[in-house]
C-alpha cells in the first residue's frame, strides 16, 4: 500500500483544480504511519480539504488545512493542518523529478481537455506535533504521491 498509486480524479464537472496527496511512511518502531490529503473547488465558491493521518494505529482527521505552497509547475504542496483534538501536521510533498509526468484529460462534456500533473514516486515530509507536545517527523523518499490539476493561489485557498 502507498506505492505505484496512480492519481486521484475529481472530475470535471464541477472541479476547476485539486490537489491531492498520499504517503506512506514505514516505521520500525510500530505500524506506518500514512497521510492522504485532497483540496478541490466546490460549486458556489467553496473549497474542500480534509486530510486523514494514520499514525500509531490512529485516525486523525483534519478539517483545518491551511496552504503554505502549491507549486503546479514544479509539482511541489506544502501545507499546515490542525484537528480539534490538539494534533498539528505540517506536510511537505516534492514531486519533481523523472517520474512526474503531465497528462491530457478530455473534460466529460468532451469540451476540450486539461492538464494533470502526477508524481507516483513523490518524497513527502512530515512533522507530527500531537496534542501532549511530542513531535514525530517522517520522511519518505518514494513513497508519496502527489497530484495537481488547475490552477489556484494558496492565497486563495
Amino acid at each position: 500500500m502507498g506505492f505505484g498509486l496512480q492519481g486521484h480524479n475529481c472530475g470535471y464537472r464541477h472541479r476547476n483544480f485539486w490537489r491531492w496527496a498520499h504517503a506512506y511512511f514505514p516505521r520500525s518502531d510500530g505500524p506506518p504511519s500514512t497521510l492522504e490529503a485532497l483540496v478541490y473547488d466546490m460549486p458556489l465558491g467553496m473549497v474542500f480539504r480534509k486530510a486523514v493521518l494514520w499514525h500509531e494505529g490512529k485516525q486523525h482527521v483534519f478539517r483545518k488545512l491551511q496552504e503554505i505552497r502549491s507549486d503546479h509547475k514544479n509539482l511541489q504542496w506544502d501545507f499546515r493542518a490542525f484537528t480539534r483534538t490538539g494534533f498539528e501536521l505540517d506536510a511537505a510533498f516534492d514531486g519533481r523529478g523523472p517520474s512526474m509526468h503531465r497528462l491530457s484529460y478530455v473534460k466529460t462534456d468532451c469540451s476540450g481537455s486539461f492538464e494533470v500533473v502526477n508524481n507516483s514516486l513523490a518524497s513527502a515530509a512530515l512533522r507530527i506535533k500531537q496534542p501532549d507536545g511530542r513531535i514525530t517527523e517522517l520522511e519518505t523518499i518514494t513513497g508519496g504521491v502527489v497530484e495537481m490539476a488547475g490552477h489556484k493561489l494558496h492565497s486563495e485557498a
